[in-house]
Parts: C-alpha cells; sequence; structure tokens
C-alpha cells in the first residue's frame, strides 16, 4: 500500500514539475512542443543532422523539418552542409544560445522551487536517489539522448551523469 502511494505522489510530483516546465520553457522558446528540447540539444551536439534530432526528440521527419524551418525563420538555428555532403547539419545562432541559456535558466528556477521545502541533508538523499532512478531509465542509447534532451549538461557533465555512465556500461561488452 505504501509503496502504491510513493507512486502515486512521485507522479503527481512529475506531472507539477512538467507543467510548470513546460510553461517557463515555452514562454522562453516562443514555442511549444519540442522546440525548447531541440534548441537544448543543438547547444549541447551542434551539427548534428536533422535524423538524429528527430530520434532524440521523437518526431517524424517532415514534423522536425517543420521545426527546424520556424527556428531558423526565427534566426535561432542555421542549417549547413553536413560532413558527408549528404546531410544537413544543424547550428545554433547567437540568439539560438541566447534562447537556450533563457530556457534552461527557468528551468532550473522551477525545479530549485521544487526543491526548496529539502533541507541539504534531503538534497543529497533525492540526489542518490535520482542517480538510481535515471540509471534504472536508461536502456539505450536513444534514450540516452532523450532522457537528457533538457539537461543542463554543463552542470552534469559526462563523467558524473548517471544516464550517461549507464549507457557507456551498456556499450561494454
Amino acid at each position: 500500500m505504501d509503496d502504491e502511494r510513493t507512486v502515486n505522489l512521485l507522479g503527481a510530483l512529475a506531472l507539477s514539475i512538467v507543467d510548470a516546465l513546460n510553461s517557463v520553457v515555452e514562454i522562453n522558446a516562443g514555442y511549444g512542443g519540442e522546440a525548447p528540447a531541440a534548441l537544448v540539444t543543438l547547444g549541447v551536439d551542434p551539427g548534428i543532422s536533422i535524423n538524429a534530432l528527430r530520434q532524440i526528440l521523437n518526431l517524424s521527419h517532415p514534423g522536425t523539418v517543420r521545426l527546424i524551418d520556424r527556428l531558423e525563420s526565427e534566426g535561432l538555428v542555421e542549417r549547413r552542409s553536413g560532413t558527408d555532403g549528404r546531410t544537413l547539419a544543424l547550428f545554433l545562432t547567437e540568439a539560438g544560445h541566447e534562447r537556450r541559456q533563457a530556457i534552461l535558466t527557468e528551468r532550473r528556477h522551477q525545479l530549485q522551487l521544487a526543491m526548496s521545502a529539502l533541507t541539504q541533508n534531503d538534497r543529497k538523499q533525492l540526489t542518490k536517489l535520482l542517480e538510481k532512478m535515471l540509471t534504472a531509465m536508461t536502456t539505450s542509447e536513444l534514450r540516452n539522448f532523450t532522457i537528457c534532451r533538457l539537461c543542463e549538461e554543463e552542470v552534469c557533465p559526462t563523467d558524473r551523469c548517471p544516464v550517461e555512465q549507464k549507457y557507456r556500461q551498456l556499450l561494454e561488452p
């Protein structure tokens, strides 16, 4: 019974955080949906292809092209020739980097609100629990990128990221 209640509380917290994040991130991105995640992802992985971005965002190819068209028309993203000459590489413009930073700042603020009731000891315990939970959720390369598509990778570098560490373990024979 207690496990069921804990699962229910986790679901309510997750939904509350997602709703708050979607609201502030949409305002800062200028678009809803996957536009904020696209901007954050392109800031971390400049030069990726539309197909790679499509997989990370779980969008159709035409949907991703339309998204990039919108972001490009706003001066946030630019297309360049890819490494093989057949693909296009996607990059943030200076305005895109600024918008990305605004998204991440608002995201951080909303998450800090959720944690404001916790003591420092509570936060340390929560960090350990979140690391365990994220490790369990990491089951593939695509899941790795999907989980972290709105992450501030500057504050959770690869060598400390539980998602990346689990993904690396999956690659080992």
